[in-house]
């Protein structure tokens, strides 16, 4: 690819400092916005960092004075909304500005957990049983069409935020008093979803028209407590020294019967197109002993950190990193 100017935008909190040598380590809160600027400009490409919070004017005027080819996005909410980050993407679409990751159709819907679900359900494709309870609502019993146990999660919020062993719910009052927690701590509407007991895979897949699906990957966990529920909890996810405590894995899925892996390859492209994402996005299941995949959620511009999934799929997949960057800004620049 031809060097390109490229705005690299992200949270104002996580712009990464200038005098940084070698690369961070994992816990740095801002390690994907290293990651991908310095692979930018090993790329050879000219990449200015641009911290947004709650104004668009210093984009107005970063795109007047850099004057980019392409923006690349990493923003994950705005003003605090992981909801408004859309709403940037619509931005750059009014002025015209090409950009990296999904289209803002694509990510109100997937971000809302209950309509995703929705469509999939009509096309046919495999959810869990699922009821909404508005932001502030009390509940004292499930609803009927639901059985224990169930999950209470947000319905916006994604990378496993606010999910811990107490959002896994075995009985009405461990029900309410969940939802009352999650309305305190968290504030939005909430999801309640059937388990699905089995295997949590993910696949990843890129493209706009034209589709590449990854190497399915997966969430081990092999040193649980006997009690502890079997699910992508906040510390699952994010804490490397819970991790190694509890023997998390996240890599590439084994023993997985070829036809469920073509199984799921075509079902993520099918998800793909009917929640209308592009650019880039993972999609992820639960898998049960049948061997039947759940559709749990759409995560459009997922974490692209060098080492995290995304990346580590890719390369599996022979994309190297910096390579899989300037892949990631052609699909943008191709995307009309």
């Amino acid at each position: 690819m031809r060097k390109k100017r490229v705005l690299v935008l992200m949270h104002a909190d996580l712009v990464p400092p200038e005098n940084i040598t070698g690369k961070p380590g994992t816990e740095v809160e801002y390690k994907t916005e290293y990651d991908v600027l310095t692979g930018l400009r090993d790329l050879g490409h000219e990449a200015q960092p641009l911290g947004l919070y709650d104004d668009l004017a210093p984009l107005r005027h970063a795109i007047q004075d850099f004057k980019p080819h392409i923006a690349f996005n990493l923003l994950e909410e705005f003003r605090g909304e992981p909801m408004l980050d859309q709403n940037v993407v619509s931005y750059l679409e009014l002025v015209q500005v090409p950009y990296t990751g999904c289209n803002p159709r694509g990510l109100m819907i997937a971000r809302d957990k209950a309509l995703s679900k929705k469509i999939l359900h009509y096309h046919r494709i495999r959810v869990p049983r699922f009821a909404v309870v508005a932001a502030g609502r009390k509940l004292k019993r499930k609803p009927a069409r639901l059985d224990y146990p169930l999950i209470v999660k947000s319905q916006v919020d994604d990378a496993s935020m606010s999910i811990a062993e107490a959002s896994l719910v075995n009985s009405d009052e461990k029900l309410a008093d969940r939802i009352e927690f999650m309305h305190a701590n968290v504030g939005s509407s909430l999801i309640l979803e059937q388990y699905v007991d089995g295997r949590e895979l993910y696949v990843g897949v890129m493209g706009n028209s034209r589709l590449q699906v990854l190497p399915v990957w997966e969430l081990e966990m092999r040193r649980l407590r006997a009690d502890a529920p079997k699910i992508a909890t906040e510390r699952v996810k994010w804490s490397r020294e819970f991790q190694k405590r509890r023997g998390v894995r996240i890599g590439r899925a084994r023993n997985l019967p070829p036809e469920v892996e073509r199984l799921l390859v075509k079902t993520s492209k099918r998800i793909y197109r009917a929640l209308q994402l592009s650019g880039y996005a993972r999609v992820d299941f639960r898998l049960d002993a049948e061997g039947r995949p759940y559709f749990l959620e759409a995560n459009p511009n997922p974490e692209i950190g060098y080492g995290e999934e995304f990346a580590e799929a890719a390369e599996a997949a022979g994309i190297d990193y910096e390579p899989l960057l300037d892949r990631i800004l052609a699909i943008g620049l191709r995307r009309r």
